[in-house]
């Protein structure tokens, strides 16, 4: 486990994934917005969990099933073979197998 990269601030597109709009045919500037956000009069209100732009990524992130290829007890190092969350020099949780 561990903090996966940070990206900033992100749009629905690149963040949940969105198609966005057409590229031509009249559509004016909305070719990465995400459309409507919900009802009229009646709800009245944006649900809650709707998928909108904000910050994405440094979240807690757990990977399994990672191979360790080597226990090196004179440097003090555990080789994984797989990719990792965070960045070169984080600091990551790892558990053993419960059987």
């Amino acid at each position: 486990s561990g903090i996966s990269k940070g990206k900033g601030f992100a749009g629905v597109v690149k963040r949940h994934g969105f198609k966005g709009g057409p590229a031509s045919h009249g559509a004016k500037q909305w070719h990465r917005r995400p459309g409507s956000i919900g009802a009229s009069a009646d709800p009245s209100r944006v649900f809650k969990g709707k998928k909108m732009p904000g910050r994405m990524g440094w979240e807690k992130m757990t990977v399994h099933n990672l191979k360790v290829v080597k226990i090196d007890e004179k440097e003090n190092l555990l080789l994984i073979k797989g990719s990792l969350p965070g960045k070169g020099g984080d600091l990551l949780t790892i558990k053993g197998h419960e059987s």
